[in-house]
Order: structure tokens, then sequence, then C-alpha cells
């Protein structure tokens, strides 16, 4: 695993008026962003058969009575999983910045009756989450996918609960081609105040499977530290 440190800021402070406004206050991610990829759910049933959620929810201890959110939630894979798993006592709140998936998992949560479900329509820069409201924070296949990962890191640790945690599943691929590398992946939630408390590689995952929890205080914006990850493995200051 190649090895990160963070960087000195620079150049982000500069040429944002491509970003949202609400994220021209944290550095720029120094990394390519992957289109959002499909949202269908065709493929459901090969999941199912590979373990995948069930394998994710062992791994992230998932029980009866706890308050889940899943990000990125497309169409409703782990939502609706997620949902059967936390029971009618639990609650699970499906967020996407995409506006046609979230009204096509409105239907589908509406047709199956899933009470203990909620959704919200989320930035790129915040899921908009409550405050001290979850046990589990779930960016399944997702994270490469974040345009603004500072700022969306820094808007999302107060929505956990004490000894909440943030699971993360991915491939160990470049960003740019829907996966992330651990190295990057920890640089990143490290330079937002997360530490790393397991890390498991499964091939029911078809990737990784990362877990973070809230370290000491979050930090001011401008004193976050962008990392980078050169395509040779070395670490790159500038």
């Amino acid at each position: 695993m190649p090895v990160l440190v963070p960087l000195g800021a620079c150049q982000w402070r500069t040429a944002d008026a491509d970003r949202p406004e609400a994220a021209r206050g944290f550095p720029r991610a120094d990394r390519p962003v992957s289109n959002i990829g499909v949202t269908q759910f065709s493929t459901e049933d090969l999941r199912d058969s590979m373990g995948e959620a069930r394998t994710v929810m062992d791994l992230a201890r998932i029980a009866p009575g706890m308050t889940v959110a899943d990000l990125g939630a497309g169409e409703g894979y782990y939502t609706v999983r997620l949902a059967e798993r936390v029971g009618a006592k639990g609650r699970v709140l499906a967020e996407d910045i995409d506006k046609g998936a979230i009204e096509r998992l409105g239907m589908r949560v509406e047709k199956q009756r899933l009470d203990n479900v909620s959704i919200r329509l989320g930035t790129p820069e915040d899921p908009r989450l409550p405050a001290n409201s979850f046990d589990r924070v779930f960016m399944v296949h997702m994270y490469h996918e974040v345009a603004e990962p500072y700022a969306f890191l820094w808007n999302l640790r107060p929505s956990l609960r004490p000894g909440g945690a943030v699971i993360v599943v991915d491939t160990d691929r470049p960003t740019g081609r829907h996966g992330t590398p651990p190295a990057l992946l920890l640089c990143e939630f490290g330079a937002v105040g997360f530490r790393l408390v397991e890390f498991v590689r499964k091939p029911t995952m078809a990737g990784y499977y990362a877990k973070f929890e809230a370290s000491g205080p979050r930090p001011a914006p401008k004193a976050i530290k962008p990392c980078r990850l050169a395509a040779d493995g070395t670490t790159i200051g500038h």
C-alpha cells in the first residue's frame, strides 16, 4: 500500500468558480472524480448470491433498533436490506444527489412499504444529515464519486452518535476508474479528523471494507491539508 502524507495547501484557494460556493472554504480534491455510476438495481440478485450486503452488514455489526444512513443510495440496494436488518424500531435515511434516483427510490420505498425509511436529497459537498443521529453511515461503492470529499466528510462528521462509525466499501483502483486506493482514502479521512478502526478485503464485496470513527476535534476548513497520490505510488508535494 503506498504511503501518503498530507500536502500543504497551495493553489486550492484560487480558481474555485467551478465549485459549489459552500465548498470553497475547503481544499479542492487533488485527484480525479468518477462519473456517477449506473443506479439501476438489475444486478441485485447477483450481489445477493455473492452475499455482499450480508457480509458488509455483519462486519458493521448492524443490529435491530440501530439508526443508519445510506449515502449515494441510488435505487436502494443497501437501503432495503438495511431497513430489514434494523427492523421496525430502527431507522434508515437514504441520501443521494441524483434527483431521478431519489424519485425512483421513493417509489420503491412506498411500493415495499418500508415505513422505517426516509429519503433526503444531498449535495456534492454536504449529505445534509441531522446532527448526533446515526450509529452507522454507509458509503458503498460511491466515495470515488464524491467531488468535494473534505467538505463532504466535514459536514458528515457531526451526524455520528457517540460510538458511531462511517463504513466505506470501495475497490482498490484509481478514483477516475470507479475506485479509491486505500492509502488515499485513509489520508482524506484523516485530514478531516477520522481514524481507521477496521480494514478488511473480501471477494464478496468486490473490494475492501473500511470502518472509521471520529477522532479528536473537527479541524477548521482552512486547516485541512489535501492529499495526493502519484501514479507511481510515490508521495508528491507542491
